[in-house]
């Protein structure tokens, strides 16, 4: 499940006032992550390095292309996928950190690049198909052109943005405290769980309750450790209930046919309901958890 939270997209403070006036209302997932976070941790880097995100790995590429350090530099990172009017799935990022707008701009100009007006905000060129600008001196927005677009008109007014949907800005007051927190709507809480159950998922149960899945949140902290917790947000007590008797029925087959670090992860992880909601945690040390890291297990649920 761990793997599943970094890939189904991406470590974080609350989202900064200029990050949420691009988001768009039709958000299927949201995922921070606080890179003065993953520096300090030495499970949080094993992750990055175990199944970072190709967007991930795109950005980073394109920030060096710019004379931006990721390592140094980036303090958050925001990755948002959203469904567009007519239906298409679009990501964009959003960046914070110590980036030295008029150096930047004075690369490109360097480079012989030249930006695009769009609304009030100049719109570069960076490296492979990503298109980025300043939202300040300190954030930056960055995507394919349509999705840098996308987001500057939710800035400019020009369509809803995420404070017209109540049910997404509630998921992200509770999630957004920790320093690892994602977001997802309906249709990103299904496909995260039917991976996550593997093959429990092909229970006829889990057919019957995904319809009533509202919601879902998950935080990461790797301060101390790892310890994880997913809560799954159901339209009653029996669908939650429901939704906890498959895992734990998925983690008692992981427990007899898995490898004796898989079967240490199993005891790990505690699966309840508390009402209507779906309530996972997962706490290991660094030890533990970077050795789960390399089982086969793992690798199955990270690809």
């Amino acid at each position: 499940m761990l793997a599943c939270a970094l890939c189904t997209s991406v470590l974080a403070a609350p989202l900064g006032t200029n990050t949420r006036t691009v988001l768009p209302a039709q958000i299927q997932q949201i995922v921070s992550v606080d890179y003065r976070i993953l520096r300090n941790s030495s499970s949080g880097m094993a992750l990055k390095n175990r199944v970072l995100p190709d967007n991930l790995k795109s950005f980073e590429t394109s920030l060096k292309g710019i004379g931006v350090n990721p390592d140094t530099d980036v303090e958050q990172l925001t990755f948002v996928s959203y469904r567009t009017a007519k239906g298409t799935l679009r990501s964009f990022g959003v960046a914070s950190g110590q980036f030295e707008p008029k150096k930047v701009v004075a690369r490109f100009k360097l480079k012989k690049l030249k930006s695009e007006k769009y609304h009030d905000s100049d719109v570069w060129p960076a490296s492979g198909n990503f298109m980025m600008t300043f939202l300040d001196d300190n954030t930056m927005l960055f995507g394919e052109m349509n999705a840098v677009k996308d987001g500057l008109d939710v800035r400019n007014g020009d369509v809803r943005g995420v404070a017209s949907t109540p049910e997404m800005l509630q998921l992200v007051a509770e999630a957004e405290s920790g320093p690892v927190w994602s977001v997802l709507d309906q249709l990103g809480t299904q496909n995260m769980l039917h991976s996550a159950l593997g093959e429990a998922s092909a229970l006829a149960d889990y057919d019957t309750v995904k319809k009533r899945l509202l919601g879902s949140l998950y935080t990461l902290d790797l301060q101390h450790g790892v310890d994880f917790g997913l809560n799954v947000q159901t339209s009653d007590s029996f669908t939650a209930g429901t939704l906890s008797a498959l895992m734990k029925a998925g983690i008692l087959y992981k427990r007899a046919a898995g490898t004796a670090i898989e079967k240490s992860a199993m005891d790990s992880m505690e699966v309840n309901s508390d009402g209507g909601r779906l309530v996972v945690k997962f706490k290991a040390d660094d030890s533990k958890f970077q050795a789960l890291l390399k089982s086969d297990l793992f690798q199955a649920v990270s690809h």
